[in-house]
């Protein structure tokens, strides 16, 4: 059982990373995106920011939420309802063409992007502490591989989403998507085991007052920042600076997305196996990341002449060093929970899971919002350099705390206490 459960984590992961690519080529496509589509009714630049602004804040919100609360609506329940809304939001945003112009258009788009933002933040929240509480002793394994898959959507999704977008029009490309998460839905019904767990009264407010807790909220606030500042900025850099085309610069981003899909589940299996590596590769990966970033413009003050070879390689560095930085925080947190007196289980879990989406989120709406900012008032160069130096302080605050705090033995699970939670169908 447990195998089946691993695919349909990970396909669902693939499934939605694709859906959320393909509405980035609907945004990067140079003549009929949507933004233009929404300014031909009556859309300003600034709605359209607010229209697509609203799907991280209503990420954040849903993860929080469904996070505190997925023992009582069931993570089984949450992921298939999370799938089913997502799926047919999608199908809605590819009939808003349809709508007439004006007011009634922007809200529609509000509204379908933000019950999108909530269905997804159930269906990642319930995945990642699914994953956790299948796979308790090797959740950055089972996190890394699913690293993969999200790759995989990222690199696929453009150029299949583009070529439908191009082939059939507007509406075609997500009705496709839609329909392929609907029949997700019953694959998953059948596939996904229910999980029995008690509530806690821990909170999410229990959780943020350890100091390590919010340091790693920070470093995975850099991680999403960071990819949010290059998916609004390097295209265009890109393209100014070295007179690329479209096609050319999607290749470019593949230099970002393989080393991380390569490294992910190699850092998984690695630090599962020796947890007490976790920290080093945090701290090594946040440095790396910092000096990425510095040379990607490069940094001004550097004086470094402007190569693209040099830009590639250093979003190869940014790739696999997020791999060595992100994929240890999730059982870290985890870890740290237990720690400090959370009970084990499917409630610590969740509140873990939607932490962590919370978080996320966030960095990827300043990423994409004060990135852009930095890189209108001052340059590209300086907003990297800047974005590096965020990572920067993360690592050396991390690095700071371990070196004040001696790590202590690792604590695992007791499998004792997962006997009255559907234990057998793990031995199947």
């Amino acid at each position: 059982m447990s195998a089946k459960v691993s695919f349909s984590l990970f396909f669902n992961t693939a499934t939605q990373t694709r859906w959320k690519s393909l509405t980035k080529e609907r945004k990067c496509s140079p003549k009929r995106t949507f933004s233009s589509k929404a300014e031909k009714k009556g859309a300003s630049q600034t709605v359209v920011g607010v229209i697509f602004g609203c799907y991280a804040v209503s990420n954040l919100i849903g993860s929080l939420i469904l996070g505190r609360y997925i023992v009582q609506i069931g993570a089984k329940t949450m992921l298939i309802a999370g799938l089913f809304v997502s799926s047919g939001c999608t199908i809605l945003f590819g009939l808003l063409d349809r709508v007439p112009g004006g007011p009634v258009f922007i809200a529609l788009c509000i509204i379908v992007r933000s019950v999108d933002a909530v269905g997804f933040a159930g269906a990642m929240t319930s995945s990642f502490a699914l994953s956790a509480k299948v796979f308790p002793n090797n959740v950055a394994t089972v996190l890394g591989s699913l690293e993969v898959f999200t790759g995989l959507g990222l690199i696929l999704g453009p150029p299949v989403g583009g070529w439908f977008y191009q082939s059939f029009g507007y509406e075609v490309p997500f009705m496709v998507l839609g329909c392929f998460l609907l029949i997700m839905v019953p694959l998953n019904i059948y596939i996904l085991p229910s999980i029995d767990a008690a509530s806690s009264k821990s909170s999410f407010f229990g959780l943020l007052k350890n100091l390590q807790v919010m340091l790693l909220c920070y470093v995975i606030f850099t991680l999403s920042s960071g990819l949010g500042f290059l998916d609004a900025t390097l295209s265009l850099y890109a393209v100014e600076q070295f007179q690329l085309s479209t096609g050319y610069v999607g290749l470019i981003m593949l230099g970002l997305s393989f080393p991380y899909s390569l490294g992910s589940p190699l850092i998984g299996f690695f630090t599962d196996k020796y947890p007490a590596t976790r920290s080093w590769f945090m701290g090594i990966g946040g440095v790396a990341t910092a000096v990425g970033f510095l040379l990607l413009g490069p940094a001004p003050f550097l004086n470094i002449p402007k190569e693209l070879w040099l830009l590639v390689i250093m979003l190869g560095l940014i790739g696999f060093s997020l791999a060595m930085t992100a994929i240890p925080i999730f059982p870290e947190v985890i870890k740290c929970a237990y720690d400090n007196g959370f009970e084990e289980g499917l409630s610590t879990l969740g509140m873990v899971s939607g932490l962590f989406g919370a978080v996320w989120s966030t960095g990827m709406f300043y990423g994409p919002t004060v990135g852009s900012a930095i890189t209108q008032r001052l340059s590209f160069e300086w907003a990297a350099a800047i974005q590096g130096g965020l990572a920067f302080l993360g690592a050396f605050f991390l690095v700071l705390y371990y070196v004040s705090h001696p790590a202590t033995r690792q604590r695992l699970p007791d499998k004792r206490s997962h006997t009255g939670e559907r234990l057998p169908l793990l031995d199947e």
